[in-house]
C-alpha cells in the first residue's frame, strides 16, 4: 500500500511553511504528498435559529434571505479551499516534487484524518493557525486532538522554512522513544543530517547503557549520533539543549509514564508545542 506525506492547508499565513515542509518531507521519503483542506462547518458562523423568535414567525422572507447567504457562505468557504490548495499544489510543484494531490473534506478535521490515517505515512500541520483572523484557520486549536487521534507521525511546523540540518531525539528509554530511534534508523527523512540523541536525567550506568544502545541501533544503518545526559527538568533542558547546539528539528514520543511524554499529555501538549522555538515532530 503506497503511503502519502499528508499536509493540513487552512487560511493562516503559516499555510507556506507547511507546504514546504511538507514538500521537503515528501522528496527524502520518496512518498507522494497530498494537501487536505478540511471545512468544517462547526467553526464557521452559522445560522441562530431565530424561528421562535417574538415577531419572526410572520417574517419567512427573512429566514429565506438568512438561509441564502448561509450557503453563500459555504460556497465562498468551499471556494478559498480550492484556491488554497490550488497554491498549495503549484508551490510543491515549484520545490520539486512530482504530481501533489488534493483533498477537500466536509466535517470535523480529526474525523477527516482519521480516516485517511491508513495511507499516511507522516501528517504535517501547522502550530499557529488559530492565530490567524480567518475563520478557516483552525488548525492550531486542533493540535493535541490530532496527536492523540492519529497514530502516526506528526510533523508541527511553526516559522519560516529551513531545511533542518541538525535533529534532536528527545530519548528516555521508553518503548515509544526506542521506536523512534528504529524508526529514525531505517527511514531516510535524515540521512545524512546531523544527529543527536539527548536523555534529560542523572549520568547513569543505566542511563548510559540506554543512549549506547540507540547509538548502537542507529550506526548499524550508518547514521552516526552523537549522544548526551543533561540535567534538569525535561521542559527545560531541552529547549536549552537545542538553543545551545543550533538544533533544527525536534524529535519526541507523545503520551505514557515518562517525563517527556507526560509533557505531552492534556493541555500540556499545545504548551509545549507552542513553546518550542523549532519543528517538533510527536511521534506515537
Amino acid at each position: 500500500m503506497t503511503t502519502h506525506v499528508l499536509a493540513c492547508i487552512d487560511g493562516s499565513s503559516h499555510a507556506t511553511t507547511v507546504c514546504d515542509y511538507a514538500s521537503w518531507a515528501s522528496l527524502r521519503l520518496a512518498a507522494p504528498l497530498s494537501f487536505i483542506h478540511v471545512l468544517d462547518k462547526g467553526r464557521q458562523p452559522g445560522l441562530a435559529d431565530l424561528s421562535g423568535s417574538i415577531g419572526l414567525g410572520s417574517q419567512e422572507h427573512l429566514l429565506e434571505e438568512l438561509a441564502e447567504l448561509d450557503e453563500k457562505r459555504g460556497k465562498l468557504a468551499k471556494e478559498q479551499g480550492r484556491i488554497l490548495l490550488d497554491a498549495a499544489r503549484t508551490r510543491a510543484i515549484e520545490d520539486g516534487v512530482s504530481e501533489p494531490a488534493t483533498l477537500q473534506r466536509h466535517g470535523g478535521l480529526v474525523d477527516a484524518l482519521v480516516a485517511l490515517e491508513p495511507d499516511t505515512r507522516l501528517l504535517v500541520l501547522g502550530r499557529h493557525g488559530e492565530e490567524s483572523a480567518s475563520v478557516y484557520a483552525h488548525l492550531g486549536s486542533h493540535v493535541e486532538q490530532v496527536i492523540r487521534a492519529l497514530h502516526r507521525p506528526t510533523l508541527v511546523t511553526q516559522g519560516e522554512f529551513s531545511a533542518p540540518q541538525k535533529i534532536m531525539l528527545a530519548f528516555d528509554g521508553s518503548a515509544t522513544t526506542r521506536k523512534g530511534v528504529e524508526m529514525l534508523a531505517r527511514s531516510p527523512l535524515f540521512n545524512g543530517l546531523e544527529l543527536h540523541l539527548v536523555l534529560v536525567g542523572a549520568d547513569t550506568d543505566d542511563n548510559r547503557e540506554q543512549l549506547n544502545w540507540a547509538r548502537t541501533t542507529l550506526a548499524q544503518s550508518g547514521i552516526n549520533a552523537s549522544a548526551a545526559i543533561v540535567a534538569g527538568e525535561v521542559d527545560k533542558a531541552l529547549p536549552q539543549y537545542q538553543q545551545d547546539n543550533g538544533i533544527d528539528l525536534m524529535v519526541m514520543g507523545a503520551y505514557g509514564h515518562s517525563r517527556i511524554r507526560q509533557l505531552l499529555v492534556g493541555s500540556t501538549t499545545t504548551a509545549m508545542i507552542r513553546s518550542a522555538r523549532v519543528p517538533l515532530l510527536v511521534l506515537r
